[in-house]
């Protein structure tokens, strides 16, 4: 099924495979998708819309067996803080639905900042715009499509250590 983001990297020359999967709603989660299209979750990116205030909206783009660390997305995208937008708020602004979502394509283009291990890799997959379909592509052609939408892209630590000790706030 060809989706908007598609038809976008096809207008900008950019190859990139469609990869289909079977949608289990109960688990939407990107370690899920990554079994199920045979890649591993580290090249998995999932696609977080975040606010830093109000009509302060960034994507996260971060690998799915990770976790946003929202006080490094904060620091590099020059907020004071950042978190998740309420899901309610995710549709209207992106036009995407939880599980869909993707900065490709989206109602309006926010700044995009992908975790910096994206580029460690040949390939990695993001979602297509729908449940049930992941574009895979390479990192630098991800980045390049990414700043064709006129925002700032930029790649950066934006996701919390394993190993590091929570506790202080």
């Amino acid at each position: 099924m060809k989706t908007n983001s598609a038809r976008f990297l096809e207008s900008l020359n950019i190859p990139f495979e469609l990869r289909e999967y079977e949608v289990d709603p109960e688990d939407l989660s990107a370690i899920s998708v990554a079994k199920k299209i045979g890649m591993p979750a580290e090249q998995v990116f999932k696609t977080l819309l975040t606010m830093g205030g109000p009509g302060a909206h960034v994507f996260a783009v971060i690998p799915g067996n990770a976790e946003l660390d929202f006080k490094k997305l904060a620091r590099a995208a020059g907020l004071r803080k950042t978190e998740m937008v309420p899901l309610k708020d995710v549709q209207p602004l992106t036009g995407y639905i939880r599980g869909g979502v993707t900065v490709f394509g989206a109602r309006k283009p926010f700044p995009v900042f992908v975790d910096e291990t994206a580029i460690l890799f040949d390939r990695i997959s993001v979602s297509a715009g729908t449940r049930g379909t992941q574009l895979i592509l390479s990192p630098e052609d991800y980045l390049r499509a990414a700043t064709a939408l006129g925002e700032p892209v930029q790649t950066a630590d934006l996701t919390k250590d394993a190993h590091a000790q929570e506790g202080h706030a």
